[in-house]
């Protein structure tokens, strides 16, 4: 298991700020031919869910690299969870590919082609875990629902180093 943030991020004082209320908001299989419709139908989602601006596009977009990582590396299809916590949104998105031990997040050189979705969908939310199972993969990206002190409109993140290989 890599774990680059908890997907449950706690507070300042250490504790959750929210209950272990969940609700489920959306749960689907996905296969290369429904990526596009699936990426509008989780825009909705979070945006009924509460989430505005540019958290909320930087987390469609974080789930949208990690499906195509799906589809493309972890056996053509896969399935999107996105759960509302009272103080978060927690997306996983499972495949059934290979496996994917040994990936890393991080940044390949600009003269690499590709290779970032995992980068980048750590970059957007600041929270990225992944979950090597015996039968594919789990990556799980979060989003605050509760506005942080400096910007109301964004999670804080964390960053990784730059180089390295190998990516998917």
């Amino acid at each position: 298991m890599s774990n680059l943030d908890r997907p449950d991020a706690n507070g300042p004082d250490g504790a959750s700020s929210g209950g272990d209320e969940v609700e489920s908001l959306l749960s689907l299989s996905f296969t290369g031919q429904t990526v596009t419709a699936l990426r509008h139908l989780l825009a909705a989602r979070i945006a009924a869910a509460g989430l505005g601006g540019d958290a909320a596009e930087d987390l469609v977009l974080a789930v949208h690299e990690l499906v195509t990582n799906a589809v493309l590396h972890g056996g053509g299809r896969g399935r999107l969870e996105l759960l509302r916590y009272p103080d978060r949104l927690v997306c996983e998105v499972s495949d059934h590919g290979p496996g994917g031990v040994g990936l890393t997040v991080q940044r390949p050189g600009t003269d690499t082609p590709g290779g970032r979705g995992l980068w980048l969908a750590h970059q957007l939310t600041g929270a990225l875990t992944l979950i090597h199972r015996s039968d594919g993969m789990t990556a799980t990206v979060t989003a605050s629902l509760i506005a942080g002190p400096t910007d109301p409109t964004r999670a804080e993140g964390t960053a990784t180093g730059d180089g390295g290989l190998p990516h998917r």
